[in-house]
């Protein structure tokens, strides 16, 4: 049984932070998925690959894997790219525009 210790990447749908501050622990399947023939759907009979711990810090996710046994894989995060927009949708409007509005 092995897990990767990872921070999640904040989701492309959001420009905000909400999931990616704790560190998870998830489970690496241990037997492949396989497809339903009935209604073609994936699934497998492993349920640990369902679980995912989460801890504030990642120490906290070392040690419970030191402690169960578990070896783990850690991935560290990336560092996130601070983009700073010099005027934001509300520029448009300023009254101190230097070029010309276009759409």
């Amino acid at each position: 049984m092995s897990a990767r210790i990872f921070k999640p990447a904040k989701s492309a749908m959001s420009s905000g932070e909400q999931n990616t501050k704790a560190w998870v622990l998830e489970f690496e399947p241990n037997t492949p998925r396989k497809i339903d023939p009935l209604m073609g759907w994936t699934s497998s009979s492993d349920t640990k690959s369902q679980v995912q711990l989460r801890f504030a810090t990642f120490d906290e996710a070392r040690r419970y894997a030191e402690r169960h046994g578990i070896a783990y894989l850690v991935e560290n995060p990336k560092p996130r790219a601070k983009t700073i927009r010099p005027m934001g949708y509300g520029g448009n409007y300023a009254h101190n525009r230097r070029q010309a509005w276009t759409h």
